[in-house]
């Protein structure tokens, strides 16, 4: 049906300016907004702008949103599908596509300030106490025949360590300890089944693992007693909890932690055909070991043989030996006691030599000894005129002040005595 002619026409927009103006009335009536809802396809660009959509717990409603580089590099965790998350930003169109979009300016786990805080806390407590030091990390069991789990029989984690298992090694024979691993009986449950694991002592690895989620959905692994428990096990346990970028205290307190459940199986037990692969390559060292000592021997054993088939030639080969060293015996005898006797003749010359040289030595010392005694001889000075003379007492007079006139004197010549009488005493001086 027609319309009059005099009623009102709407005013028509230009789609641009619509869109302008919508945005425009947004950022009036919602120009700070917080939200909190579930990440969904969570992807960063090249660029480093990440984009996302935020969906409602029910998933009744979605909302889509950009973050821009600048905001995104301030992150302090790595966003990921599923994860609840409190966000601040403004609503705005983007005009190309007439959509509304949240333009994300801060992003947070949602929770997870508080939990955050816990987390560090006790953490910094535990570690205080030695329960993550590195020496007391014992070693994995590189070949173990039996591997225990400890996680729930719903989780798809046991699902991935069965299936790993069964792909690379499935001689090793798999124990599950169950356990719930989300809730508030959780805790309590992972105790129970760790230390049933360690009591029981039918594995020589434990795992401990479970599938990705939220920090409150982790959050039974960083409970104390957990912790304990682990660090406490007789056997060396691997953690696998969550994805590679997740954290919880039940890593630092295992003996090696594992990015994923799978990672965990593949590091508990090394691939069948790696193994095989091992044995075999072992097996070829072993054969060309046991064939370069069977060879050896053999070439040991023929040259015995040839030495006992012939014992002719031994017993000849003797008895030219014991020929030659008798013949060299019977030279050897004699020319030894020519030797001998010309060294005999050699001293004996050596000693009438040395024997006449003492002697003629000896003879000249006499010599000069009676040379030197004839000249002390009181004889010989009175064979030459002098006279000695002693006093009534057999003195010897030495000095004329020891003489008086009328003392009496014996002048001893060389061929007698003469008694004389001191007539007078003069003096060298008084003769002068």
């Amino acid at each position: 049906m027609a319309l009059p002619e005099n009623r009102a026409q709407p005013m028509v927009w230009d789609v641009a300016a619509l869109v302008q103006a919508v945005g425009d009335a947004l950022q009036a009536r919602f120009g700070a907004v917080a939200v909190r809802g579930e990440l969904a396809g969570v992807t960063r660009a090249a660029s480093g702008h990440c984009y996302f959509n935020l969906r409602s717990v029910d998933g009744s409603a979605g909302l889509r949103c950009a973050m821009f580089r600048r905001a995104a590099s301030m992150l302090d965790f790595t966003p990921r599908d599923g994860q609840q998350v409190e966000l601040r930003g403004r609503l705005a169109v983007y005009e190309p596509r007439g959509e509304l979009q949240l333009i994300v300016e801060a992003m947070r786990p949602a929770g997870a300030g508080a939990l955050m805080e816990q987390f560090l806390r006790l953490k910094a407590r535990l570690e205080g106490e030695g329960l993550f030091e590195p020496s007391r990390k014992r070693p994995i069991e590189p070949y173990p025949a039996a591997i225990g789990v400890v996680t729930s029989l719903a989780a798809a984690a046991l699902r991935d360590v069965a299936s790993a298992l069964q792909r690379r090694a499935p001689q090793v024979r798999l124990v599950i300890y169950p356990a719930s691993v989300q809730g508030a009986d959780a805790p309590a449950q992972l105790v129970e089944a760790i230390r049933l694991a360690g009591q029981r002592a039918e594995v020589q690895t434990l795992l401990v693992c479970r599938g990705g989620g939220s920090l409150e959905d982790l959050w039974a692994f960083n409970d104390e007693q957990v912790v304990r428990a682990i660090a406490a096990s007789p056997l060396p346990v691997i953690c696998g909890v969550g994805h590679e970028t997740d954290f919880t205290l039940a890593d630092f307190a295992a003996d090696l932690r594992a990015p994923t459940p799978t990672a965990a199986a593949e590091l508990a037990a090394p691939a069948r055909a790696d193994c095989l692969q091992a044995l075999a390559q072992q097996a070829r060292w072993l054969s060309q070991r046991v064939h370069h000592r069977l060879d050896r021997d053999a070439q040991r054993l023929d040259r015995i043989a040839q030495r006992l088939a012939r014992p002719a030639d031994a017993l000849r080969g003797h008895l030219q030996r014991l020929a030659l060293l008798e013949q060299r015996h019977a030279r050897a005898a004699p020319v030894w006691l020519q030797g001998q006797q010309h060294r005999l003749e050699r001293l004996q010359s050596r000693l009438q030599d040395a024997g006449a040289r003492a002697l003629q030595s000896r003879e000249q010392t006499l010599a000069v000894l009676a040379a030197r005694h004839a000249a002390l001889d009181p004889g010989q000075v009175l064979r030459r005129g002098y006279a000695w003379l002693n006093d009534a007492s057999g003195q010897p007079v030495t000095s004329v002040r020891a003489l008086q006139p009328g003392q009496r004197l014996s002048a001893v010549l060389q061929d007698g005595r003469v008694d004389s009488v001191v007539e007078a005493v003069l003096p060298a001086m008084a003769r002068r």
